[in-house]
């Protein structure tokens, strides 16, 4: 029996007609640019690696050394990440004067989110081409044609991605992360369409495997690309030979050896194990849930149809490939204590498997994931109007009780553009509502998770645009900082002990602070974090300095400043 006679997605020329172009940029353009345009860093690794490029970009002659190895508050970056800083860094050297900072550095992370949606989608097409992907033929002719079939496909890969909630908050911080979850996405297509277009996938591939490296993921690019250049080698259905195959293999491994020389020479390798959460199945389990959702429940249902193709998962790389990266990516999660931001980079490979179901779900099916996204994500925007309105008049009352009560001091204001911007996007997805709700391409495989991917865009736009001066009273640092900073008069130098290297950048950038140790001279005020507050003594002479005030984050009770001044210091 033939693959195509065992493939369980028996799909009609009529099932893979193209979604519109324009509508598809529309929705990406709409879910990438809010939450880099107009906002502040947020904490901690937001800010942090914000301070890390500003002070890559202040790094001029014969400091230009510390590129190599840069610091922030005397430290290095534990991650030991290189191309994220220096991608920042070069665009704060490149904006023109008066031009904000923070949306500087936010540019290349803008094109960064831009190149894991477009890698996602064409590494599902390559895979969706191969012949063990492809549907049932049918016996009078009628069946999608293979270029077509994978056009849909990759659209519900590219649906998907967009849909899955751990995407949004993570893949919109100019952070290390967003830059690996980038160049995995690139690795993956580069492997998935090796043995059709060998030195495009070559050079993508390269240029992964390095990008991986120099985000602080070495051990990453290793095994994604080794372990997927295996699987290629392996697929016995492409045109090619085998000794062809082999030689595309040995290019990629090359490219893996070349990575890891680079890698040694810069010192980037960190090995980040933590095993005290290595039996906390329970979170694990929690974490998968909700940040893959909804790409889990129909990667499962790929498994489950495509069971008979996964016997012989050597021969089926559309999906070997990706549950490779999945495989890879949750062992990577496990043993670094249950990061959100290493799982990360297992959502374009989920979403491509995700996809994969399209053909094999039953009308049934299809129309509850219809219902039950139009209620989540219609009442999700609700809520998030209702708050807004509340802050702005009052009516009703309890949202904004409970604003004032999570976030003392937060005032709200009123601004004409972002409310206009949210009005257009719940207008459209009522529009989209009623269009879903016709019978016009209701056979189109990619129709399954438009609602889903435009509920999550929308969610997130009318939360970058009504809610984001809350978000960022919230999530940032400038409101702490503004506040201490008011109590120490004009000034430009202070001490500091036990602060974050977040913190220290925020007192930097907010505060327009140079910061000092605490046991060097020459300033008339110290700040220390709550939690350093014990082993002060050990750093300074106490008796210098006369606890001035202790200043809490608004939004948080857990983290406070205490604020010293020297005692022989006057006004």
């Amino acid at each position: 029996m033939s693959n195509s006679q065992a493939s369980p997605a028996i799909v009609a020329q009529s099932a893979v007609r193209r979604l519109p172009r324009w509508g598809l940029a529309l929705l990406c353009l709409a879910y990438v640019l809010p939450g880099f345009v107009g906002r502040t860093p947020w904490k901690a690794d937001d800010m942090e690696a914000f301070g890390f490029m500003r002070h890559l970009a202040q790094a001029m002659g014969p400091e230009a050394v510390h590129w190599l190895k840069p610091t922030l508050l005397g430290q290095l970056d534990a991650g030991a990440a290189l191309l994220p800083y220096w991608l920042g860094a070069w665009a704060l050297q490149m904006a023109p004067a008066g031009f904000p900072p923070e949306a500087a550095t936010h540019l290349p992370f803008v094109l960064l989110l831009a190149l894991t949606l477009a890698a996602t989608w064409f590494g599902a097409y390559a895979l969706a081409r191969t012949p063990s992907a492809q549907p049932v033929t049918f016996a009078f002719g009628g069946e999608a044609k293979p270029a077509d079939y994978a056009r849909a496909l990759a659209d519900g890969a590219l649906l998907a991605l967009i849909a899955c909630l751990g995407l949004a908050r993570l893949s919109h911080e100019a952070t290390p992360a967003l830059a690996q979850l980038a160049f995995s996405a690139l690795l993956f297509f580069a492997l998935a369409t090796l043995p059709r277009k060998r030195w495009l996938a070559l050079t993508a591939a390269a240029c992964a495997c390095m990008g991986l490296a120099l985000s602080g993921a070495p051990a990453l690019a290793m095994w994604l690309g080794v372990g997927g250049a295996l699987v290629v080698a392996l697929n016995r259905q492409t045109p090619q030979a085998f000794r062809v195959r082999m030689t595309d293999v040995a290019g990629v491994l090359l490219i893996c050896l070349a990575t890891a020389a680079v890698a040694s020479a810069l010192d980037l390798w960190r090995w980040r194990v933590v095993w005290s959460q290595l039996l906390d199945v329970k979170s694990m389990a929690r974490l998968l849930l909700w940040f893959t959702w909804p790409a889990w429940p129909l990667l499962l249902w790929t498994l489950w149809r495509w069971r008979l193709q996964l016997r012989q998962w050597w021969a089926n790389p559309h999906l070997s490939l990706p549950l490779w990266f999945i495989g890879v990516a949750i062992t990577s999660t496990w043993l670094s204590g249950l990061s959100d931001r290493a799982l990360l980079l297992a959502l374009p490979a989920m979403a491509t498997l995700a996809a994969f179901a399209l053909p094999t779900l039953e009308r049934s099916v299809s129309a509850f994931i219809d219902w039950f996204t139009l209620l989540f994500f219609s009442v999700g925007a609700l809520v998030i109007w209702v708050v807004w309105v509340s802050m702005q008049t009052g009516v009703p009352a309890q949202p904004a009780i409970n604003v004032a009560r999570l976030a003392p001091g937060f005032a709200s204001e009123f601004s004409g553009i972002t409310f206009a911007i949210a009005l257009c996007a719940s207008l459209a997805w009522a529009g989209l509502v009623k269009w879903r709700a016709g019978r016009r391409h209701r056979a189109a495989l990619w129709m399954s998770l438009v609602l889903p991917a435009s509920g999550a865009a929308l969610c997130w736009l009318l939360m970058m645009t009504l809610w984001l001066p809350l978000l960022d009273f919230g999530r940032s640092y400038a409101p702490l900082v503004v506040k201490v900073r008011s109590m120490m008069g004009p000034t430009d130098c202070v001490h500091f002990h036990g602060l974050t290297k977040a913190q220290g950048a925020a007192f930097e950038y907010h505060g327009q602070l140079r910061l000092k140790p605490a046991h060097e001279a020459g300033c008339a005020w110290l700040i220390v974090d709550t939690q350093a507050v014990s082993t002060l003594p050990q750093a300074v002479d106490f008796k210098q300095w006369t606890q001035h005030a202790t200043v809490r984050r608004p939004s948080d009770k857990n983290e406070d400043i205490v604020l010293y001044r020297r005692s022989s210091s006057v006004n």
